[in-house]
Order: C-alpha cells, then sequence, then structure tokens
C-alpha cells in the first residue's frame, strides 16, 4: 500500500513540476514578446543526419529550427517538459496502450516540427497540468473524507477502579471500560455501561437527529457525544470500529485510481481515431499543415483523463457519507447494468432474529394469560427466543408478574414459578418424552422454530417462531424489475425449504432455492454470472466465495471481515435503503461521467472543425481545450454533492 502511495505522489511531483515549468515558461515568453517587445533577434539550430555503409548513403536528413531569443523559454519547456511526457507516452505505445493522450503526444511532436513552439508549449501544460488539476479536484472530492479523518479521537478515558487514565485510541482493548466526556466524541464502537444522555451521529449515518443513549445503548466511534458523561464498554478496537472502516475507503480510493479509467480508454478508442481523421482531413483539403496541428491541439483529451477519474472518486466520497465503503471503484460503473439479483436469506431480507408469529394455547388456556407467564419468566433468561417473547409481551401492553424462583438447565429448557404457577418452557421433542400420552393436544409440525409451554405439568399452549422479515424487504423486491432494470430477482439460502419458501411467498421471490451448501450457492452464482450480469447480496462467512463469483458482491452488515474482504461494496448499516442507494450512486456516477466525457468530446469535435477550417490557430487551440477542460471537472465534481434522495422506494 505505501509502494502504491510513494509511486503516485512520485508521478505526480514529476507532473507538478513540468506544469509549473510551463507555466513559467509561457509567462516568460508573453512578458519578453508582447509586454516588453524584445528579444525579437532570430537564431537558427541546425540538424544533419545522415545513415549510410562503407559506400552506399542509406538515409540523409535535415532539419532547421529558427528560434527567436524570448522563444527560449519555450524551447526549455519542449525540452524539460514535453521530451519527457512523449517518451512516457512512447512508453504505453510499447506496451500497446493506445490511450487517448496519445493524441497529445503528437501534437507535440508536430509542433516542434512546424516551429509552433507557443501551442507545443500549451499541449505541455494541459497534459502535465491535467494531472495537476485531478490531484486537486480529487482533493476537493474528498473533503468529506479528509474531514472524517481529522475528527478521529487520538485518545480515550479508560476507566479502572478508582482512576481514569488516558490512553490513545490504538491501546483500547475489547472489554475496557471508557469514559466519554461531554462533547466529546467516541473513540470506538462499544456498549453503555452506565449514564443516559444523546449523540449525534449524523456524521456517520446522515440522519439529522440526536439519539439517544441509555444503559445496553449501541455507540459508534465517531460520534459526537451530548451533554452526558457516558460510561461505555469497548466492544471493538479502534481499527475496527465503525468510523475506522469508513476511512479505510479513503486509501481503497488511492489504491485503485490507477485502474479506473476504463471508460475513458473506451470512449478513447472511438475518439481517438476520429480525431486523427478530422486531423489529416483537414491537412489534406487545406493544404495547410498548421492545420493538422491547430486539429489535434484542439482534440486533446482531458475531459476522458480528467473527468471519468474525478467523477469515481467523487461518488465514492458520497458512498462513504452513506455509510457505503466501495471497494472496487469498477462497480460504480457496471452496477446499473446488472440484470439479475441474488439474495442471501438470514440478515439479508430478514433481520437474522426470531419473532413471535403464533401462540396457540390449549382449549383451557387464554393467550394474554398463557402470553404473562411465559415472558415474565423469559425475562431472565438468556436464550436467543427469550427476547422475541418480551418484546411480543411488550407490544402487547401486557404486565409482568413476580417471579419467585428460575432454573435454566442446557438442554432441559426454563423453569420457574410465576405467581404461584409452575411454568415450563421445552421442546416438542422433549415433551412427548416426558408425556406420550399427549401428543394429540399438540398443533401440526409448522416451518420455523417452536416451543411447547406447560403450566403445572399441563400442556397451557405452543410458540412458534420464524426469522422476522424486514419491513422493506418486499417493497424492495418489488421495485427491483421496474426502477432498475432487473429481469430476475433470485432467494439462494442454506436454510430449511418450510423458512426459505415462506420469506419467498412474503417479499415476491420465485427463484427459490434451499439448504444449498457454500458450494452449491457459488455454483448457481456462476452459472448465473454466465448469461447476465449478476449482484450477490450476502452477510455470512458461507457467502464469500458467491460474493467474488458475482459481477458485483455486496455484503451486508459488519458480520464477517471474510466476507467484508470478498466483497466488491460493504453496506456498513444493515439497511435495503443503503443497497438502492448504492445502486443510484453507480447510475448516477456513469450518467456524470459520460456528460462530462462525452460532452466534452463533443465541445471539442466542435472545437476540431473550426480548427480545421481555418478559424482556429494552434494557440487558440489550446486555450479553446483548457476553457473544455474546466466545465468537464466542474461537472465531474457534482457527483459528490448528494441529491435530495438517493432511493425510489417507500414502504410502511
Amino acid at each position: 500500500m505505501n509502494d502504491i502511495k510513494q509511486a503516485i505522489a512520485k508521478s505526480s511531483t514529476f507532473e507538478n513540476s513540468i506544469a509549473g515549468l510551463s507555466v513559467l515558461g509561457i509567462t516568460c515568453y508573453l512578458v519578453f514578446h508582447t509586454a516588453l517587445d524584445i528579444g525579437h533577434q532570430e537564431y537558427t539550430f541546425a540538424l544533419n543526419l545522415a545513415f549510410s555503409s562503407a559506400d552506399t548513403p542509406l538515409f540523409q536528413g535535415y532539419h532547421r529550427l529558427r528560434i527567436e531569443l524570448a522563444q527560449l523559454p519555450l524551447l526549455a519547456v519542449l525540452v524539460m517538459g514535453g521530451i519527457p511526457l512523449v517518451f512516457q507516452l512512447c512508453q504505453k505505445l510499447f506496451k500497446g496502450d493506445f490511450g487517448a493522450d496519445l493524441l497529445a503526444g503528437v501534437s507535440i511532436v508536430t509542433a516542434v516540427l512546424l516551429d509552433e513552439l507557443l501551442a507545443g508549449s500549451l499541449v505541455v501544460l494541459m497534459l502535465s497540468g491535467g494531472a495537476a488539476l485531478e490531484t486537486y479536484a480529487v482533493r476537493k472530492a474528498s473533503s468529506v473524507l479528509e474531514a472524517l479523518a481529522k475528527r478521529m479521537p487520538s485518545v480515550a478515558h479508560r476507566k479502572t477502579a478508582d482512576t481514569v487514565n488516558d490512553i490513545t485510541t490504538e491501546q483500547v482493548n475489547i472489554g475496557d471500560t471508557l469514559l466519554i466526556l461531554p462533547h466529546e466524541i467516541c473513540p470506538v464502537d462499544g456498549t453503555v455501561l452506565d449514564g443516559s444522555g444523546t449523540m449525534d451521529e449524523s456524521y456517520l449515518t446522515g440522519e439529522p437527529y440526536m439519539m439517544s443513549k441509555t444503559s445496553g445503548s449501541q455507540v459508534m466511534s465517531g460520534a459526537i457525544n451530548g451533554d452526558s458523561a457516558l460510561t461505555i464498554r469497548a466492544d471493538k478496537l479502534s481499527i475496527d470500529s465503525r468510523y475506522a472502516k469508513i476511512m479505510e475507503v479513503m486509501r481503497s480510493s488511492e489504491q485503485y485510481r490507477p485502474n479506473i479509467r476504463r471508460l475513458g480508454d473506451q470512449l478513447g478508442a472511438l475518439y481517438t481515431p476520429l480525431a486523427v481523421a478530422i486531423a489529416i482531413a483537414a491537412w489534406v483539403v487545406s493544404g495547410d499543415v498548421v492545420r493538422f496541428l491547430a486539429v489535434l491541439v484542439v482534440a486533446t483529451p482531458c475531459p476522458l483523463l480528467i473527468g471519468i477519474p474525478v467523477t469515481i472518486i467523487s461518488s465514492i466520497s458520497l458512498a462513504a457519507r452513506r455509510e457505503i465503503i466501495i471497494k472496487n471503484p469498477a462497480i460504480l460503473e457496471t452496477i446499473g447494468t446488472c440484470r439479475t439479483a441474488i439474495f442471501d436469506k438470514t440478515g439479508t431480507l430478514t433481520y437474522g432474529r426470531p419473532t413471535l408469529t403464533a401462540l396457540i394455547p390449549a382449549t383451557h388456556y387464554n393467550e394474554p394469560d398463557v402470553l404473562a407467564l411465559i415472558a415474565s419468566l423469559e425475562r431472565y433468561s438468556k436464550h436467543p427466543l427469550s427476547s422475541a417473547i418480551v418484546k411480543t409481551a411488550e407490544k402487547s401492553a401486557i404486565s409482568l408478574q413476580t417471579v419467585t424462583s428460575i432454573t435454566e438447565l442446557p438442554g432441559q429448557g426454563l423453569k420457574g414459578e410465576v405467581a404461584g404457577k409452575q411454568v415450563q418452557i421445552t421442546s416438542r421433542k422433549k415433551f412427548i418424552h416426558q408425556q406420550p400420552d399427549k401428543v394429540e393436544l399438540l398443533p401440526p409440525i409448522s416451518g420455523g422454530l417452536e416451543c411447547i409451554v406447560l403450566i403445572n405439568d399441563e400442556y397451557a399452549a405452543t410458540l412458534q417462531f420464524r426469522d422476522e422479515v424486514r419491513t422493506d424487504s418486499s417493497s424492495f423486491i418489488h421495485h427491483l424489475r421496474p426502477k432498475h432494470l432487473f429481469d430476475k430477482v433470485m432467494l439462494v439460502s442454506g436454510d430449511r425449504e418450510s423458512e426459505v419458501r415462506y420469506l419467498a411467498e412474503q417479499v415476491g421471490i420465485d427463484h427459490v432455492f434451499f439448504s444449498q451448501s457454500p458450494e452449491q450457492k457459488l455454483d448457481i452464482v456462476r452459472k448465473e454470472t454466465e448469461t447476465s450480469k449478476t449482484i450477490f447480496l450476502g452477510d455470512g462467512i458461507n457467502d464469500a466465495p458467491s460474493l467474488t463469483a458475482a459481477t458485483i458482491g455486496i455484503a451486508f452488515g459488519q458480520n464477517s471481515d471474510i466476507t467484508g474482504e470478498a466483497a466488491d461494496a460493504v453496506i456498513m448499516d444493515s439497511s435495503l435503503l443503503k443497497v438502492d442507494e448504492l445502486f443510484h450512486i453507480g447510475e448516477r456516477m456513469r450518467s456524470i461521467a459520460l456528460q462530462s466525457a462525452v460532452g466534452g468530446m463533443v465541445l471539442s469535435v466542435v472545437g476540431m472543425a473550426f480548427a480545421g477550417l481555418g478559424y482556429l490557430t494552434p494557440v487558440f487551440g489550446a486555450i479553446t481545450q483548457e476553457i473544455i477542460d474546466v466545465f468537464a471537472v466542474l461537472n465531474a465534481l457534482r457527483a459528490a454533492i448528494p441529491p435530495r434522495s438517493l432511493s425510489d422506494y417507500s414502504f410502511k
């Protein structure tokens, strides 16, 4: 990573130096030639070339360059700046890279041959200054991330038995007790142990609300504490916390910068031959070789070389603000062309947590009474299903009763005395083993999980649970075809058939695959990717192979570092709304990039026409191209500005 940074910095310094030399040389020439009206003495440089055998001449050439004293600064620009740039372009040419910037190299050489030193120097300035302009624009586009970096806390207050010590955030360990003072920035992700107050998480989530925090609440690194001190337990190291994850996008964008011009190269493959053809036609029809140079100068494709990279990095910045980490910038170009969406089940279209879907009481019991007894007992349990039962009771506004005893042994279920009654919550298998003669009292087995409730050793009710479906899953799935032109939506899961089909019916997915191993998932994704571009959305370690095999892999949430490494993008906040925002950021990026590139190309073609007809000299052609460049970059920077809405679906 450091090698990449050093290479980029070295290249940027080299091109910035040439750009500075170009500005200085052109300025000196204009001052000497125009303002001071000196240096008109003319000097001639002659070059003779000969190549021959012992008795036969094979080649003989002669070139004469006439130069005024005032043009010496321009000559310095072409020698010290033009030759290195042309050498770099020749290296790319020998590697088979026929990029659009090849036009600039031809322009420089042609300008020297035609004694158009000012025009050649302006092309050197355009080519080298383009890198400086790109660096500046990228810095502006990434200003949000730079601001995040400046806000990164460096000190945490660790509490021990009697003291509070200041330590660096790198010294914070998981499980440490930390004190967050009023108006300080939270150093790591954690859980509130003591205190209550509010936190401003808008810098991380984009939501303009103060979030209430009390004992048990989750806090995110980078959030600004309110007016009250909070004591938290560190749940993650500083480098693994939410704030640090968002910061990774800066390094990621730098790492991928050398490879983010493919769209420009595709357009350049059409643009370069067109520009050369117009230049040759202007020369042939008019008989004036200067028009050939003028056309090529106007044709120098800076909108392709600068506009597209700036648009992509601007979009990466916008995504980071929305808690979306773009690990592979290339997906922003292709996400709008994907036509098959493949979803894992748990944690993506569902919350990955159980919910009580049915309480079926026995004939002589009623639902509220049974719920009150079991919820009173379950509030003391750590079983994964307990919270679902307690939450249902809270929604029903049921008053909990006094529990006088409780036992919870592994494999034996939960037992306790509630309001003078013996309450037991166990499995169907255990109940049948204990009371085989009461099997006919049980309802038929259904999908999902279930528990059996006994009151005073008598069958009282059956509880049925399912993975809770996200409230917006159905509306999200139904909007994919009309809004994003997906032809096929698939659900591929390792879960049981009953669970997968239940979810598919709830959200409206027709193509369903259940009980799939990671290898089987991978085969399905590969086959689909052979016929169309695919997006795979998953959150588990077993999804990592499929994330890699799909055209675009999107990791949902932060459940697994392995999943995040395999994905092209990571949705930090487990929300389908963020997935839709990623779709729109990609589509918007491609639209703005094409506007900058194609718009700049169209304006350049118009300028080439004027140059070919003799209305633009090489010098004025270079000035015209610089104006086009400014408009292209300004348009590209729009990608970093969030629009009014980045989503086009709604849910209740």
